[in-house]
């Protein structure tokens, strides 16, 4: 969903929106597969597989009401386009995974385990949400989407921890202390995002912090102690799920592409162009 909202935005914030000739936008689906295939083509996967959000309440929502409630309704034009994707993506062959009650990170971190532990897989996970990099490990990358197409960042344990100092479990207890506005729980009050780093890396954990309560300023101990529960509420909200009701066979994921089916889509929705980036022939 990500990844939609920013092939949305790119071409919406300078005022283009692209159309069918009856006026049905379609410039997120347009974006996004555009963004889909350069990742394709970079990284080359034997096997995709799509996760999307699902409308409606979630876990974290029962546990923080104000979860994510400071997020707007989604612009008219793009709300259509929620479908289309799906559509489109089952036009390529490409499962699409979604469970209700979770997020779509909650159904990326299940099946990259199931993919790693039980099928014995490497996994590549593309999206533009940091929240993912506790993801990471040694049989599991996550890449992350910069600013500008085709620009690429790929995290491994040892690139992590090599940029952030930080092992992947970490950055759950980080987000436990400084929260996320985007998501819109608050951590602890007066925490940022430096001085979390800072905690997480002198003391491994909150666990570890709150230990060593009396090794800490006044100052950033006042502030744990004033807002514990919300500190251990946030840690929560930000620890992505594994266990999720959701599976997903690598036979129905194997990436190959059905030409007639994909003109067909792509015919519909007046995307011919898009053939030819993705090496499709028209007959």
């Amino acid at each position: 969903m990500a990844v939609l909202f920013r092939a949305y935005y790119a071409t919406a914030s300078g005022g283009y929106i692209r159309r069918t000739k009856d006026g049905i936008a379609t410039n997120a689906v347009y974006g996004f597969i555009r963004y889909f295939w350069d990742a394709v083509q970079t990284f080359n996967p034997t096997h995709v597989v799509c996760c999307w959000d699902l409308g409606g309440g979630t876990f974290r929502g029962e546990h923080y009401a104000d979860y994510k409630g400071n997020r707007p309704e989604a612009p008219e034009d793009l709300v259509p386009q929620f479908t289309m994707i799906q559509e489109v993506m089952d036009s390529l062959g490409v499962p699409n995974i979604s469970a209700a009650g979770y997020e779509a990170d909650d159904c990326l971190g299940t099946l990259s385990r199931s993919y790693n532990e039980e099928l014995d897989m490497n996994v590549m996970i593309l999206s533009g949400d940091h929240d993912l990099l506790q993801l990471v490990n040694e049989r599991t990358k996550v890449i992350i989407m910069k600013k500008g197409h085709g620009n690429y960042k790929v995290y491994t344990p040892e690139s992590l921890y090599e940029e952030k100092q930080l092992h992947p479990r970490q950055i759950i207890d980080m987000k436990g202390l400084m929260g996320d506005a985007s998501d819109n729980y608050p951590g602890v009050r007066g925490i940022g995002e430096k001085t979390a780093m800072k905690l997480v890396q002198e003391y491994d954990s909150i666990e570890g912090i709150l230990e060593h309560m009396d090794d800490l300023s006044p100052s950033i101990r006042k502030k744990i102690e004033a807002d514990m529960d919300m500190l251990h509420l946030s840690r929560k909200l930000a620890k992505i799920h594994c266990e999720v009701p959701v599976a997903c066979s690598l036979e129905s994921s194997l990436l190959v592409l059905d030409h007639a089916q994909i003109i067909s889509k792509f015919e519909e929705l007046e995307m011919k162009s898009l053939c030819s980036l993705m090496g499709v022939a028209i007959g």
